[in-house]
């Protein structure tokens, strides 16, 4: 029988937080799967992105998802 990573709740190693759904995959070391955030914080840091502006694109993206948009 196949599991459903989408249901399983899984625990991010770098920021700590829990998270559901099909996780990224660090780009420090290509191979250890993160949380969606997380993942989206390395992109947005690989082109410069700061922390501020980080910090309000993925709190857009949250709005957008509970808006199920």
């Amino acid at each position: 029988m196949k599991t459903n990573n989408i249901a399983r709740i899984q625990i991010c190693p770098f920021c700590g937080n829990s998270y559901r759904g099909v996780p990224a995959t660090s780009r420090k070391d290509g191979k250890t799967p993160i949380c969606p955030d997380c993942g989206t914080r390395e992109a947005l840091e690989s082109i410069g992105v700061s922390k501020e502006e980080q910090d309000s694109i993925i709190q857009t993206i949250h709005q957008c998802e509970q808006r199920g948009l």
